[in-house]
């Protein structure tokens, strides 16, 4: 299946992924205007129109004996979709990982378990209120979507000169850097040990020679 999706989200098989996007944006952008039972409604009616058609076509042949009786969707058919015991099993441990960890990091933000995590869940649930207010969540799907299948593309397409332009941009951050800690050295005070007077010698010390002088 992972094989599967990647083939289609970097144009692999243009056909099947032109048909597979085009659906796809056809069926949300319906959404806006009908519902959802609406929309799943009109798509198998019109797949079930193509494939009945086919289906007569070819019965039609089979009776002028110009179709050996193959049936055009045989492969369709024939294809084994069933999960076996182990995969069920590894499913559904894996919806419920997810599950369990979604909760267990929504638990985490919300009782403020990192404050900093927290702050973060904050600022991104007040973003989203902003785009809540400006747009909906079917736009953000299409958009997804569409993002899903171009950006791959674009960069395999563009991947030498996104890679020279993310290393010319490493390159500036690296130097602003340098820069900023060279000139915080510059204005950084000097410590106070380095400019204090030299220790003015003791009265001991400075009478011992004048001592020693008289005893000669």
């Amino acid at each position: 299946m992972a094989t599967k999706l990647v083939d289609l989200v970097y144009w692999r098989k243009m056909r099947k992924t032109g048909l597979v996007f085009t659906g796809l944006v056809i069926s949300l952008a319906s959404l806006f205007q009908l519902s959802a039972i609406t929309v799943l409604s009109h798509i198998c009616l019109g797949v079930m129109s193509v494939t009945f058609i086919l289906r007569l076509f070819y019965k039609l042949l089979e009776l002028l004996r110009c179709n050996p009786g193959v049936h055009p969707f045989q492969s369709y058919l024939d294809h084994d979709s069933s999960l076996t015991d182990k995969e069920t099993v590894m499913l559904v441990e894996e919806v419920v990982l997810l599950i369990a960890f979604a909760f267990t990091e929504i638990k985490r933000l919300i009782f403020i378990e990192s404050m900093i995590d927290s702050f973060k869940f904050i600022v991104l649930l007040y973003l989203l209120s902003y785009v809540g207010v400006l747009t909906s969540g079917l736009t953000l799907v299409i958009t997804a979507v569409i993002l899903v299948f171009s950006v791959p593309l674009f960069y395999k397409k563009q991947q030498m000169r996104i890679r020279r332009m993310v290393r010319a941009v490493k390159a500036l951050v690296k130097r602003i850097k340098t820069m900023c800690h060279g000139l915080y050295n510059s204005m950084k005070p000097a410590p106070a040990h380095a400019h204090a007077p030299a220790a003015a010698p003791t009265p001991a010390s400075a009478s011992a020679p004048k001592q020693k002088a008289k005893s000669k």
